[in-house]
């Protein structure tokens, strides 16, 4: 594969660049098998492996802490001259871990199989983030991180449907359609070849920031600027209180949504999300990122509240693709946020402190949450959904403290 070829920031302002595409591709690939493979883990563990209900949260809150944990370790090793082999590596051991998965017989190796791919996930997703940062001018990251995040959650709209008709045309065959899933992992994995890694030219300006030698030897890089550490300080506050979507969906179930329905729901908070990606990174583009995310916020705090106090079923079908809505204005929007706090050669360190803080306070938030989910869940959304809103005014102060997107670090 040439990588000589490097799309310039400097580059036409209306197309994105072929980097981005092609890990938007790849996103959709990957996150397609994932998705087929998520809903029916449940079921899968429990009554094909026969391993108790608890087995299931242990599965996803080991899986996450790993993720998390790896975004850190991601973000100090995968300097700007290998950030494909790294997103190569991440996306491989996604797909092995769903192998692990598919080929399980007892009900351990699940969970090793999910710790797998969820190291995967962590390895891979601070590389492309910032190599997708690095392709695109600054002024139109919103715009590529929220087409890249379609994409990826286009994957979550797919992946349901298609798992769900493979069950029924597998009548029922869990194990078989866990192995149909590993198709569209394999086309991301293969997919990744297709990145082009950029390389400088001469007059170019230098990309790394070096790091500092201490005096006993040892390598540090430079502090990340005040301004990022003012972002991360409310977006960390509300990762501890954004507990996981699958409570969400237990709450719909509670409140009276059969199996399919909840499926089904949840699949329409997906349309949203892929639908509005695009346009509130663009959004983020023309004004000043706060006011999007903080939006978002909004939204969150009244979808936590309304699903914590409504008492029938009707209200999950709008609450749900409004909860669609709070994601396309924070998660694309967030990522191009801290990519626009420092330089090029802080950015994947930055953006592997910023996954691994968030993801680590979202572990957090659903240990607090579950244990107070008592009969209902009722307390732990309502909580969740008045702290969203106080930290939504938090962010639309930082309106006034942080810098515009013309003045951010011109190296890209």
């Amino acid at each position: 594969m040439d990588d000589a070829e490097v799309p310039t920031p400097a580059g036409d302002p209306a197309r994105l660049s072929r980097n981005v595409k092609v890990l938007g591709a790849v996103s959709l690939a990957q996150d397609t098998g994932s998705e087929m493979l998520y809903p029916l883990l449940p079921t899968f563990l429990t009554g094909v492996l026969g391993a108790p209900v608890v087995a299931v949260g242990v599965a996803e809150g080991l899986a996450d802490a790993v993720a998390a944990g790896m975004k850190l370790v991601a973000g100090r090793l995968a300097g700007s001259e290998r950030r494909r082999r790294w997103i190569a590596a991440g996306y491989a051991l996604a797909t092995v871990g769903k192998i692990i998965v598919a080929c399980s017989f007892v009900w351990p190796v699940v969970l090793i199989g999910r710790t797998v791919d969820r190291i995967g996930k962590g390895v891979r997703g601070v590389p492309r983030d910032a190599l997708i940062a690095d392709d695109t001018a600054p002024a139109q990251r919103g715009r590529a991180f929220g087409f890249h995040r379609g994409l990826d959650t286009l994957g979550a709209v797919l992946g349901p449907l298609i798992g769900l008709g493979l069950l029924e045309l597998l009548h029922g065959r869990i194990r078989l359609a866990l192995i149909v899933a590993i198709v569209p992992a394999a086309i991301s994995v293969a997919l990744v070849g297709l990145v082009r890694e950029r390389t400088r030219r001469p007059g170019f300006p230098a990309e790394p920031v070096p790091d500092i030698i201490t005096a006993d030897g040892r390598a540090n890089r430079p502090a990340l600027p005040s301004s990022f550490w003012r972002v991360l300080a409310p977006l960390g506050v509300f990762a501890m209180i954004n507990s996981t979507d699958a409570l969400l969906l237990q709450r719909a179930a509670e409140l009276g949504l059969s199996v399919t329905e909840v499926v089904t729901a949840y699949i329409l908070y997906n349309v949203v999300y892929a639908a509005l990606g695009y346009p509130a990174g663009m959004l983020a583009d023309a004004i000043p990122p706060a006011l999007v995310f903080g939006a978002g916020l909004v939204v969150f705090g009244l979808v936590y509240i309304g699903l914590g106090s409504i008492t029938t079923s009707r209200g999950v079908w709008v609450l749900l693709p409004c909860y669609g809505a709070y994601a396309a204005l924070t998660d694309g929007v967030s990522r191009a946020w801290i990519a626009n706090l420092v330089d090029s050669g802080q950015r994947t360190w930055a953006l592997g402190v910023h996954g691994a803080i968030t993801g680590f306070g979202v572990l957090v938030a659903g240990v607090w949450s579950g244990l107070a989910w008592g009969g209902t869940g009722r307390l732990p959304l309502v909580v969740s959904g008045v702290v969203a809103l106080v930290i939504a005014v938090w962010v639309l102060v930082l309106r006034r403290d942080t810098p515009a997107v013309d003045d951010m670090p011109a190296a890209c």
